[in-house]
């Protein structure tokens, strides 16, 4: 059995949702944004943050993969699920539930400039600065994490803890 401590409880994470929905709400009221999460973290965190904001917007998904069933990043980015809607001219902010290594979002950002969106930010619910190996501008933080193995809120340990309410941390995982 994983032995999992809470790092923030739901309220704390409501109240980083409301702050970050405040600020994006005070940057794109009138532009009709094109928000896209990253499948399949993000699916919870988005879902609350699109639901504190009070202005039209169009929500994409992508899909990426660079985990696998490892608890680290292996360098290597596929696009799984690519967004159907046009970027070209648009407002385009990606919605991540936590930047670790960084690898993943500078892949997927350089990607979706490509695509010539008129302005292209970033928001993630949880940064995780000690483990950056490539640079990222993140636009909306909601909070900086510790170097530690996370689940819930939509986070997961292959497919496990996406349902947990909280974000914990996995204490000890010898053996696994």
């Amino acid at each position: 059995m994983d032995r999992l401590t809470c790092l923030y409880n739901k309220k704390q994470i409501r109240t980083a949702v409301r702050r970050l929905a405040a600020e994006i709400t005070r940057d794109y009221r009138r532009k009709n944004p094109l928000v896209i999460g990253i499948l399949k973290g993000s699916f919870v965190f988005l879902s609350d943050l699109v639901r504190e904001l009070d202005f039209p917007l169009e929500i994409e998904f992508i899909r990426l993969s660079s985990y696998g069933h490892r608890q680290t990043s292996n360098g290597k980015v596929k696009i799984l699920q690519t967004v159907g809607a046009k970027i070209k001219g648009r407002e385009v902010l990606v919605v991540e539930d936590i930047i670790d290594s960084g690898v993943t979002l500078h892949f997927l950002l350089e990607y979706l400039r490509k695509k010539q969106p008129a302005s292209l930010r970033l928001c993630c619910l949880l940064d995780k600065p000690s483990r950056r190996k490539a640079a990222v501008k993140i636009d909306y933080t909601g909070l900086t994490v510790p170097d530690k193995f996370l689940v819930g809120y939509g986070l997961d340990w292959d497919e496990k803890y996406r349902n947990l309410p909280d974000i914990c941390y996995v204490e000890d995982n010898a053996g696994k």
